[in-house]
């Protein structure tokens, strides 16, 4: 029976030649900005497709319920597949299944871009979220097998801020494009742009990536894979579109299902752990203290995170009646303060390890009190400019929770569950983003009503502000259950 050591071992000396590495602890350029400029075009689709919403009603005819589904199906193909996309990578090559991904979700792009009519639109989205679930974690994989030491700190300090940064600029990038109109393409631009990038990212692929997969393991685990995917998907489908339809008793059901699915997954997954057969998620990740506790605290942040732009967005476009493009530039202080925070994060968790996770949540909740007190005091009539000050600090305490929270999670996991790994890592993410959207937006339109005005607008958005900054301190405490190993050296 091959033993957790001697796969370690096996999976260490196939890994990747030392060049991938370059002097001084900085990883090889190359192989990093081609796997991060392929992650940035599969998570930025989460959250750019918002901009187009209006787009989309008025030259596509879209019904409200065509529109929920433009991005229930991405959410709900990215979540469901995150964990056996990762898988894919470590069993068959994570250079290999990124490129695929890639492909595919290139093709989709472009099949979106081209849609006729919005049942086309509809289905070409849910290949792209399941491509993207292909992507993503090969991209963590690739970075914890290919760099050691300083250079995986600064790979995983670079994956976080393009992690942020397609968050954070999502809603400005799709504004500018569509403002920009390129051929009269108006909404299709978002999606048609990822085309170019993709094909230059495939082509470097091979040039500047190496090939790496975990050793002593073959076959896919299908029961889990079935199991696994099932149970997400009644988590998901109802958190994304229960609000919009009033919480109807199928929704109530599939959350309810999930239950056992998932029950019934992590069962088959201890059962073939223990027969040394390949499970698709190992229980063994999850005995790792730093892993365990911060996946769960990466799920609470990102139900903050994500929840943050919503309102945000919503507070600019509906409660003040900007247009996508004058939202979006007003994200841009929040994006200053992003990489600000991302910039100093390293060298703060250098000196106080998980505690810069602490400092960075505690910051961001300040900021949102600020933000909420100063949307307020603004209620109907004031300059949105007053919000400036408070969007940077909200921005600076992401950057210093985001950049570095890779590093500190991740920093354990053998060689040969890397791809794995960052599968549950990116599940407990949109997972997150689901969560903290669904309860933030039943808190925002409950005060607001289903007839806002740019007076209950303010209280709606100042009221969800509060509630995400006691998430923020919640993910504060929750790092304090990290051990002291999982600090950035």
């Amino acid at each position: 029976m091959t033993t957790e050591a001697e796969l370690t071992g096996s999976a260490a000396s196939a890994a990747p030649p030392p060049d991938i590495e370059e002097a001084e602890g900085k990883p090889a350029w190359g192989a990093l900005l081609v796997v991060l400029a392929g992650l940035f075009i599969a998570n930025i689709d989460f959250f750019i497709v918002n901009v187009a919403i209006p787009s989309l009603q008025r030259n596509m005819h879209a019904t409200s319920a065509e529109i929920q589904l433009v991005a229930a199906t991405f959410n709900i193909g990215l979540s469901a597949m995150l964990i056996t996309g990762g898988r894919l990578g470590d069993l068959y090559g994570r250079r290999k299944v990124f490129s695929i991904g890639l492909g595919l979700f290139t093709l989709a792009s472009l099949a979106c871009g081209i849609a006729p009519n919005m049942g086309e639109l509809i289905a070409a989205r849910a290949v792209q979220g399941a491509a993207a679930a292909l992507v993503i974690p090969q991209v963590l994989g690739i970075l914890t097998t290919a760099y050691q030491g300083k250079a995986r700190a600064v790979a995983f300090n670079a994956y976080g801020i393009t992690m942020g940064a397609s968050a954070v600029f999502g809603q400005l990038i799709g504004g500018l494009l569509i403002k920009a109109d390129v051929f009269g393409w108006d909404w299709r631009t978002i999606f048609l742009i990822n085309a170019p990038i993709g094909a230059v990212v495939l082509l470097l692929s091979p040039k500047t990536v190496p090939e790496s997969r975990a050793e002593g393991h073959t076959g896919l685990d299908w029961t889990g894979v079935i199991l696994v995917t099932a149970g997400l998907s009644a988590v998901v489908l109802p958190l994304v579109e229960g609000r919009e339809q009033g919480w109807p008793t199928w929704t109530w059901e599939c959350l309810m299902a999930s239950v056992p699915l998932l029950a019934a997954f992590w069962y088959t997954q201890r059962r073939k752990a223990a027969r040394n057969r390949s499970p698709l998620v190992h229980p063994s990740l999850f005995e790792d203290r730093a892993f365990g506790v911060g996946v769960v605290s990466l799920m609470v942040f990102f139900a903050a995170m994500a929840s943050f732009f919503l309102v945000l967005a919503l507070y600019l476009q509906e409660g003040r009646g900007l247009s996508a493009l004058q939202s979006g530039l007003l994200f841009i202080p929040l994006g200053l303060g992003f990489f600000i925070g991302s910039a100093q994060a390293p060298k703060a968790a250098a000196k106080l390890g998980k505690q810069v996770l602490t400092v960075g949540a505690v910051l961001q909740a300040a900021g949102n009190i600020a933000l909420a007190a100063t949307a307020w005091q603004l209620d109907s009539s004031g300059a949105v400019g007053w919000c400036i000050p408070a969007m940077v600090l909200a921005g600076f305490g992401m950057g210093f929770v985001v950049a570095p929270l890779a590093s500190l999670v991740l920093e354990g996991v053998a060689p040969q569950h890397a791809a794995a790994a960052s599968g549950v890592f990116s599940t407990a993410q949109e997972m997150g983003n689901a969560i903290g959207i669904a309860v933030i937006g039943v808190v925002f339109f409950g005060v607001a009503g289903h007839h806002g005005s740019a007076h209950t607008y303010a209280h709606a958005f100042g009221s969800s502000l509060l509630v995400q900054a006691g998430i923020c301190v919640l993910v504060a405490a929750l790092v304090q259950l990290l051990p002291r190993k999982a600090e950035t050296s």
